[in-house]
């Protein structure tokens, strides 16, 4: 499962990986980006306009598949379980739902060393604590170089929080995920 936590910057950061990866890119890729709970799914239009990938806001229960992307909808924590998606509406963290730290400990979780953990621009904390877990959970850790972040805070705090495996610009990235990717089975 590769997760992606983005704010501040982040559409755009987004765009660029998405529009990246090929049709035939199997891995699952999960997406926490912070928006307002009135986004009434214009990031997900955005998107998935973007990408040769089909891509959904999770439902709760909703299974988990190869080959697609899944944004975490706006005012909802997304959690991995058993395998599946799961919706809270509990307190915000970092002053955000969807939170990047609760998706991403629950995903370090589930996962373990099969999570593939990103950290891309933004203006908080937030995702810094869950991409340690990912880290502690024996996962993969790649945090965006905040040299060419539009917000570097996020980015930053990440590498101050945990040892990352890798630090990549925006721009290679999706090269890697490609790489990385390709020979393993989803």
């Amino acid at each position: 499962m590769i997760v992606i936590g983005a704010s501040l910057g982040g559409t755009q950061a987004l765009q660029t990986i998405l529009a990246a990866l090929p049709l035939e890119f199997l891995a699952p890729i999960a997406i926490v980006q912070h928006r307002g709970a009135g986004d009434n799914g214009l990031l997900h239009h955005f998107l998935q306009k973007q990408s040769h990938l089909p891509m959904e806001e999770p439902e709760d229960k909703g299974e988990i598949l190869a080959g697609h992307i899944y944004l975490a909808p706006a005012d909802y924590h997304l959690l991995i379980e058993s395998h599946h998606f799961a919706l809270s509406t509990e307190a915000p963290v970092c002053h955000a739902r969807p939170s990047i730290d609760v998706f991403f400990t629950s995903v370090a979780e589930v996962y373990a060393e099969r999570a593939l953990g990103i950290i891309l621009t933004g203006a908080s904390r937030d995702g810094a604590s869950g991409l340690a877990a990912i880290k502690e959970h024996g996962g993969f850790t790649l945090v965006q170089d905040p040299k060419t972040a539009a917000c570097p805070i996020m980015p930053t705090s990440a590498l101050e929080a945990t040892s990352v495996d890798a630090i990549f610009p925006l721009e290679e990235i999706s090269a890697f995920l490609v790489h990385h990717c390709q020979s393993r089975y989803w």
